[in-house]
């Protein structure tokens, strides 16, 4: 064996590539934090030295190997070291979702038992003392930012600074101690827990070991070439895997830098500066960027307007094929350069893109003309399907074969197979252990083999042998007549348009589809603006006929969009309205990750979907609503019904990989 095999072969653990980081690039940067506007920097080396005090400082406090440390909030080095500090000691990071109300917080911290929770700030801190009877294991509250915490008792309090401290000074006292445990962190003992969304019920800790984390680091580092000078941007929730796989294991992995931004209110700032060459963002962050320029183009001046229209036709039709290095004509190829000049290039530097080797969308599909959209500018964005139990990567698309309707290739290592039910399954390197405490969920979730059900449905192409998800298992279901129902088919179809943020389609055994929409607020409150039209609320915005007649328009020319699919076709939507409110986590709608809860929708709007079908035109109703502060309240609203003009149908064509 090699001296770099041997080598190789001794990094099992997160801590492990720190070591090796700090020896090999010591002196590169390892994060970014920007604070009071201006950027901070640790190299690898420094950011080891940050670490080991922190761990230290935790073995002073007593934690030990096997226990959870609960890390709730923003994206901070601070929060990130914590974790790989725990991991140092022995024990299981858990990551936790910052925006969670007490009641969801108290579940996460009563179902691991956490005895250590570092908080980012006073508010994560009230919410921990909230909950506290319902989290009894709760021994130590550590808070990273200082700021109204004074007069707080401290008697089982600290700051992570002052935990630092402690450590540094222990070192000759515990750091034996310490490097015995990091010595003994094994390939299969456990690297962090992570929590599932909770689509269907309470979220489950998904258990994900040291080989789990690094050998899919690894392997889809290497799917695209990624190094040590990549720059990443680092703002999504902690608490998701696609943030822990992008920001602690591939980095720890690749030895590349972490950036976090000073806050969700300057991200897009923070992004143009760093200008990151890897960047990964779920589907609303594209979708709300798109809406964005949209409005932006919708104020601009007559001959700007034209331009982008221009130019933009021209990139849609040649884009996606010079960026994959298909043949096209010399004028086109002349005419896209002047479009780069005055258009593309301007747009993409706005939009902090400019520098982007590799980007990546997952979490929710993707609307394929969202993708599209952004590919035609000369973004190499691609689409990846993973979960939380499978380490993040299932599948992702190879460079030059990127598809705006399928999910690509099983990544490395990963095998893959569909059930004579279309229900995708799937095991690798990064299949997780186990969900904690749950063994009936383990094993009707993996087999013994392996093999885990993803709970999507999908197929495999049969030119480009590419995966093609369709929908959830549990919502794809049958019309009346026998034809497909997929909603999220149609839902990321409504949501390219600018005017509409969420839609919710119903169908199964139904003889026709109807939908719920939402409508984004900014983007059709800008356009009432531009049009002289006056309104005091969500809710009488969203009710105003004129809203009612654009969005109809944005129906008929999806469904026409989706009569062209012979095998969905059956979905087009013949009847909708426009919600009063927007959907919300807080009212358990959606989960933090912003995934419809289609159970609870049809519960609490159970009288207006029985409106859609009963050929109503109008409809009444009362719902209950949760405020920023925690308090109920409710509000009253009638609803308008609008008919939408639906397309003839394609014929039924059956796809391999699907059952009858």
């Amino acid at each position: 064996m090699s001296n770099m095999q041997s080598a190789e072969a001794g990094l099992r653990s997160i801590p492990a590539l720190l070591a090796r980081n700090a020896a090999q690039f010591g002196n590169r940067a390892a994060y970014r934090e920007k604070e009071f506007g201006i950027w901070q920097s640790w190299t690898w080396a420094e950011t080891s030295r940050q670490i080991r005090d922190i761990a230290l400082g935790f073995l002073v406090l007593g934690l030990k190997p096997g226990e959870h440390v609960a890390i709730i909030g923003r994206n901070r080095p601070m929060h990130y070291w914590s974790m790989v500090a725990a991991q140092m000691c022995g024990a299981v990071p858990v990551p936790l979702y910052q925006d969670a109300v007490a009641d969801e917080m108290a579940y996460v911290l009563g179902n691991c038992g956490a005895r250590f929770v570092v908080c980012g700030d006073q508010e994560q801190v009230d919410k921990v003392l909230e909950v506290g009877d319902r989290a009894p294991a709760v021994q130590h509250l550590i808070y990273t930012d200082r700021r109204g915490m004074r007069k707080y008792d401290h008697s089982r309090m600290n700051a992570l600074a002052d935990i630092q401290t402690e450590g540094r000074a222990a070192e000759q006292r515990l750091g034996a101690e310490l490097d015995a445990r990091i010595a003994g962190l094994g390939y299969d003992d456990t690297c962090v827990m992570l929590y599932t969304s909770g689509t269907t019920g309470k979220p489950k800790g998904v258990v994900l070991s040291n080989r789990n984390i690094i050998e899919t680091s690894k392997n889809s580092a290497g799917f695209d070439r990624l190094t040590e000078a990549e720059e990443v941007l680092a703002y999504l929730p902690m608490a998701w895997v696609g943030d822990f796989i992008f920001s602690v294991g591939q980095a720890y992995s690749a030895g590349f830098t972490v950036n976090c931004p000073e806050g969700a209110q300057t991200m897009m700032t923070d992004l143009r500066e760093i200008g990151p060459s890897y960047f990964f963002a779920p589907p609303r962050v594209f979708e709300g960027q798109l809406t964005s320029v949209m409005i932006r183009m919708e104020d601009a001046g007559r001959i700007k307007r034209g331009l982008f229209r221009h130019f933009m036709d021209l990139a849609r039709r040649v884009g996606p094929s010079i960026l994959e290095g298909r043949s096209v004509g010399p004028l086109d190829r002349l005419r896209y350069g002047l479009g780069n000049l005055l258009i593309y290039g301007p747009l993409k530097n706005t939009l902090g893109y400019s520098r982007i080797r590799v980007g990546y969308t997952a979490g929710e599909a993707i609307g394929p003309e969202i993708f599209s959209f952004y590919r035609s500018l000369g973004i190499n964005l691609k689409q990846l399907y993973g979960q939380t139990e499978a380490s993040v990567f299932i599948t992702q698309q190879p460079d030059g074969a990127v598809r705006p309707d399928t999910v690509g290739v099983p990544s490395p290592g990963v095998e893959l197979k569909i059930a004579e039910s279309g229900e995708v399954f799937y095991r690798g390197p990064g299949t997780f252990v186990e969900y904690f405490g749950n063994p009936d969920s383990t094993a009707s979730t993996k087999d013994p083999e392996g093999w885990v059900a993803t709970g999507d449905a999908g197929f495999f192409e049969e030119q480009t042998g590419q995966l093609r998800i369709i929908d959830r298992a549990k919502d794809v279901g049958k019309m009346a007549d026998g034809r497909m129902f997929a909603p999220k088919y149609v839902e990321n179809k409504l949501k390219f348009y600018p005017n509409i943020l969420e839609a919710v389609v119903f169908g199964a055994g139904r003889e026709f589809c109807t939908a719920f929409i939402n409508i984004d607020l900014t983007a059709v409150g800008n356009w009432a603006e531009r049009n002289n039209i006056a309104y005091a609320s969500y809710q009488e915005l969203a009710g105003h006929p004129q809203v009612y007649a654009m969005i109809r328009d944005h129906v008929s020319q999806v469904n026409a969009s989706v009569a062209e699919d012979p095998m969905l076709s059956g979905c087009q939507i013949s009847r909708f309205l426009v919600l009063h409110k927007e959907l919300d986590p807080d009212d358990g709608e959606m989960t933090r990750t912003r995934k419809v809860r289609r159970g609870v929708i049809a519960d609490k709007y159970a009288d207006l979907i029985a409106a859609l079908y009963d050929g109503s035109q109008n409809v009444f109703t009362e719902t209950e609503v949760t405020y920023e502060d925690g308090r109920k309240g409710r509000i009253k609203a009638t609803l308008r019904i609008e008919d939408a003009q639906v397309a003839p149908p394609a014929l039924h064509v059956k796809p391999r990989g699907i059952a009858a």
